[in-house]
């Protein structure tokens, strides 16, 4: 599901990524869901995932 943007959120990049505009994402977490957005594009759309599903989308990746 898109949402719009949020000031309100906490947004976290992975200590992974670099700060030499390479293609990264960053989330927030709220109560039931995890947002993520285009570091690139922070004031562009969000998508927000449940917690099931981003845990199992994180698992896949490890």
């Amino acid at each position: 599901m898109i949402v719009g943007t949020s000031d309100r959120l906490v947004w976290r990049k992975s200590s992974y990524s670099d700060n030499n505009g390479g293609a990264c994402i960053e989330v927030a977490e709220l109560v039931t869901s995890i947002v993520v957005r285009d570091s690139k594009n922070p004031s562009g759309s969000n998508l927000r995932f449940t917690r099931g599903a981003w845990t199992r989308f994180v698992r896949s990746i490890r």
